[in-house]
């Protein structure tokens, strides 16, 4: 039986000749001691299964505006280039994945290998997708979805040379790629390419490290740049490349912006508009598919008493509980804690307790009630913590198997539907309410990002972002499409009060058990940084302003959290006020670290919550 399954003169494993032949353990030693047949090890090295499996793909045409950029990025691969960064701004849609495709060929042609960083796990399907099809396995994937087992095979090809380029999240910037030609950053715009755990490091500027140390180029990549690189291109720091216009020339989406506060005056106390609601009617009937953007997940933000006005918080963090009306419980979205939903207020007793405010869930009921007999997906991440979930949902919406894709800010950029042809922000001014001095920035990526979703195929696209500021200059800018207006207002903005680019953030973040022990470790470390500045006047000057106080959530996860906050001009003689807020970091770690009470130093972090 053993020879007759190994007579096709295949190579066969141990696992595979078990299952064609049972008890062959004994039978098969025998042959061995006969040598009969011949037994070795091979190294076989997993790859990630939902990765496999995608056709070849022949090169489109290139149009205008991709040779032009690329005519500048090629001739920078052979080291003859004065900067090694670049910032391509190309609108939603004008093919700037292929200027990445065409880019790798060329460094790969040259004997350089490529990184390419997109900003969270949801993207890196379509992009391994996407180079997949044009050059087959000479890729790897890194990102935390991967099991153990994948992530280190993945990682000893990378080492080996057997991957030349390498698909990831912010970590893959660490990928031990040998002779670097490029990094790519899609969206680099994106906080999260920020780790705010520990190590904490930003993977634009590990990327942009490791290129200068291996005489690569560096490609930053977005349709809404950040505030940071943009003003680092208009200065001359950064090469600006430009793509303004679609590809095959299709039309930018046409964007309605509808007044909520009129809908309300007019008696609509729904969550969606009648403009919206008709065109997602028309877009069903049609036989398109749409995607209703909210960037909360759940179904109810809080949970509040009509009475006394108290909402239900965490009673591990200082934070509003979520309502999920998929288990009927409420969440803790900072540490994970689940209570029931009580059925009086915990502080008058009233019953007048009842879920308030609209989450991706709470929109999912309605348009089910609204559209019973139409396919709809939720994508957030309560929907995508199974290994591969994201993937799924993503090749069900594209296979068509629903019309209307409902999601957080994970569907609001990079993904390439054809046949979407509405998009609906229902509540475009969420971000605006963040008391960070970024909340504008962010609301004009966010509703640029997702309006770009609509219109890439052959039909036109239309938008309809819901506001209750319908005149703010982040909603008209990003309804008009328009980042230079939106650029030249918030330039002007942070410059008149002294924010990022012109100045740096910077904080020491202490935690521990008991709260005043924290803010007088807190306290200890600004005096001590104080006495520090008194005795150096002019490194003084650049401190604009200190102060330590408890953090604006005081607790997350049973520890309570201060911190020493400043503010500081950005010139390099500022640079010692941060390594001597580290220093002090670290001599209190010494002195207190069995203490429980923690400090780190976050510098321009992602939140200061």
């Amino acid at each position: 039986m053993i020879l007759t399954a190994l007579s096709d003169g295949n190579v066969h494993t141990l696992e595979e000749i078990r299952a064609l032949v049972k008890n062959c353990k004994q039978p098969l030693d025998y042959l061995l001691e006969k040598e009969m047949v011949r037994s070795f090890e091979r190294e076989v090295l997993r790859s990630p299964e939902a990765y496999s499996h995608v056709p070849r793909a022949e090169d489109p045409a290139l149009t205008p505006e991709q040779e032009e950029v690329l005519s500048e990025l090629v001739p920078a691969l052979k080291g003859r280039q004065q900067k090694n960064t670049y910032l391509l701004h190309g609108v939603t849609g004008s093919g700037k994945t292929e200027v990445f495709v065409r880019l790798t060929r060329a460094a790969l042609a040259q004997g350089k290998n490529v990184i390419i960083l997109v900003p969270e796990i949801v993207l890196t399907p379509q992009m391994i997708r996407y180079f997949k099809s044009r050059f087959g396995d000479d890729m790897a994937v890194l990102h935390s979805r991967l099991t153990p087992g994948e992530r280190f095979d993945e990682w000893r090809r990378i080492r080996l040379g057997q991957a030349r380029i390498v698909i990831g999240a912010r970590s893959a910037v660490f990928a031990p790629v040998q002779n670097l030609g490029v990094v790519i950053i899609d969206e680099e715009h994106e906080q999260t390419y920020l780790s705010d755990h520990f190590p904490q490091y930003d993977a634009r500027e590990m990327a942009l490290s490791r290129v200068k140390r291996e005489g690569g180029i560096l490609l930053l990549s977005s349709a809404t740049p950040s505030i940071f690189s943009y003003a680092m291109a208009r200065r001359g720091d950064y090469v600006l490349l430009e793509m303004p216009h679609r590809v095959n020339d299709r039309p930018m989406p046409n964007v309605h912006i509808v007044d909520m506060r009129e809908e309300l005056r007019l008696g609509n106390r729904g969550m969606f508009s009648r403009l919206l609601l008709d065109k997602l009617k028309s877009c069903i009937e049609s036989g398109q598919q749409a995607m209703l953007f909210i960037n909360r997940r759940g179904y109810a933000p809080f949970v509040n008493c009509r009475k006394c006005g108290e909402s239900i918080k965490c009673p591990q963090c200082d934070v509003s509980m979520t309502y999920h009306a998929t288990d009927k419980m409420l969440h803790c979205h900072y540490c994970g804690n689940l209570m029931p939903l009580p059925a009086s207020c915990p502080s008058c007793g009233s019953e007048y307790i009842r879920p308030c405010g609209v989450g991706t869930q709470k929109v999912e009921e309605e348009i089910k009630k609204i559209f019973p007999d139409v396919g709809v997906i939720r994508m957030d991440v309560d929907t995508t913590q199974n290994r591969n979930a994201h993937i799924e949902l993503l090749n069900r919406f594209r296979a068509k198997q629903a019309q209307i894709l409902i999601g957080t800010q994970m569907i609001a950029k990079g993904l390439d539907f054809p046949n979407v042809t509405l998009v609906g922000a229902v509540l475009a001014d969420l971000t605006l309410n963040l008391p960070d001095y970024r909340s504008p920035e962010r609301t004009y990526q966010l509703l640029v990002q997702v309006a770009g979703r609509a219109g890439r195929g052959d039909v036109p696209g239309g938008v309809v972002i819901q506001s209750y500021k319908p005149g703010h200059y982040a909603v008209a800018s990003a309804a008009a499409q328009d980042y230079r207006a939106f650029f030249n207002e918030e330039f002007d903005r942070r410059r008149k009060n002294l924010y990022p680019p012109f100045t740096r953030m910077a904080r020491i973040l202490v935690e521990g058990a008991r709260a005043e022990d924290t803010l007088h470790a807190a306290e200890k470390m600004r005096d001590q940084l104080n006495a520090y500045l008194q005795e150096r006047p002019v490194t003084k000057k650049r401190l604009l302003f200190m102060r330590a106080d408890y953090a604006p959530i005081q607790r997350i996860q049973n520890k309570f959290r201060a911190h020493v906050l400043t503010k500081l001009l950005s010139h390099r003689d500022a640079d010692s006020i941060l390594e001597q807020m580290q220093l002090l970091v670290q001599q209190h770690q010494e002195e207190n670290g069995s203490s429980g009470i923690t400090a780190q130093l976050e510098v321009d972090p992602a939140s200061l919550a």
